[in-house]
């Protein structure tokens, strides 16, 4: 209750203070499909999602994002960025940096949330991805809304040129290792079929071993589940470390072929938990592991031309 009288004087104070707009705003949808109004070329933006952030630094001018949440670490200009929580969402310090926009990724940020800042004057753009072609389209929407086309369509482009360089030739169904990709180990959660993760695997080579499409993305299974899938290789952490923990837990597992082959991989989280501009990363990433190669990021061009954006 405290909160709730603290928020209606600040967003009064705020409402008074803000300069008055030059242009009206225009009537937009986001991912999610609801409307929003956002100035013509909004002047103070900042993102509650790392991928988020890291899209704003490709492709916006760096000036006008005024904050980072907690678990943003790249690039490292990023670091000099005033703090707001995303969870739980600090509203009073988002309100005092009076942003004109706030991009987010389904998932990450309530809806209730969202709405309250709606209510409050702050408009929050949902982003949706399911494809790596949607990130890339996301990037150039995000430039659209921006004001700052040519530089979103110039990053987009380029990654483009850069996966399909790496995905060369396309594989066969029959070729494709099935991949199972674990994000937390008790209970056991996956990435699921209607992910990014799906795509990205896909154009590394390989296949999501799950191929039912359950309500939640990142689905709950059941140790008998993956007994049934019975996957090629495992993600979410080194043989020797997945075995001494995973494995130990759940003895039963190790008889999946991802064991008995030793195909049990470390991944880079921050890659393929961030639908950013480091998407391409992650394929290539994914790529050099299902080659049975020791991973080794090499920082892409476009990726590079993403952090010398200012």
């Amino acid at each position: 209750m405290r909160f709730q009288f603290l928020l209606l004087p600040l967003a009064l104070l705020l409402g008074c203070q803000s300069e008055p707009s030059q242009t009206a705003p225009t009537a937009v949808r986001d991912g999610l499909g609801r409307e929003l109004r956002l100035p013509a070329q909004p002047r103070r933006v900042l993102a509650l999602a790392p991928s988020m952030t890291e899209m704003l630094y490709a492709v916006a001018d760096t000036a006008t994002i005024v904050a980072r949440c907690p678990q943003d670490n790249f690039p490292a200009a990023v670091t000099r960025k005033p703090v707001v929580n995303n969870y739980p969402l600090d509203f009073e310090k988002l309100l005092l940096l009076k942003p004109d926009v706030v991009f987010t990724v389904e998932g990450i940020t309530s809806v209730d949330d969202a709405k309250r800042l709606q209510e409050l004057g702050v408009p929050v753009y949902y982003m949706r991805f399911r494809r790596v072609e949607d990130v890339f389209t996301g990037m150039e929407e995000m430039g659209r809304l921006l004001g700052r086309q040519p530089q979103a369509h110039r990053v987009a482009d380029s990654l483009r040129r850069e996966l399909k360089a790496l995905v060369g030739a396309p594989f066969q169904n029959a070729q494709r290792p099935t991949v199972l990709a674990i994000t937390w180990q008790d209970p056991i959660y996956c990435y699921g079929q209607n992910t990014l993760f799906t795509d990205e695997i896909s154009l590394a080579g390989g296949q999501n071993a799950v191929t039912e499409t359950f309500p939640q993305p990142y689905p709950a299974l059941t140790r008998e589940y993956i007994l049934k899938l019975n996957p090629e290789v495992l993600l979410g952490g080194s043989f020797e470390k997945l075995d001494s923990t995973f494995f130990k837990r759940y003895p039963e597992l190790k008889r999946i072929r991802a064991y008995q082959n030793r195909r049990v991989y470390a991944i880079t989280g921050n890659l393929m938990e961030r639908p950013g501009p480091r998407v391409v990363e992650s394929v290539r990433e994914l790529k050099t592991l299902l080659n049975n190669q020791i991973p080794k990021i090499v920082m892409s061009s476009a990726a590079e031309t993403s952090r010398s954006v200012q």
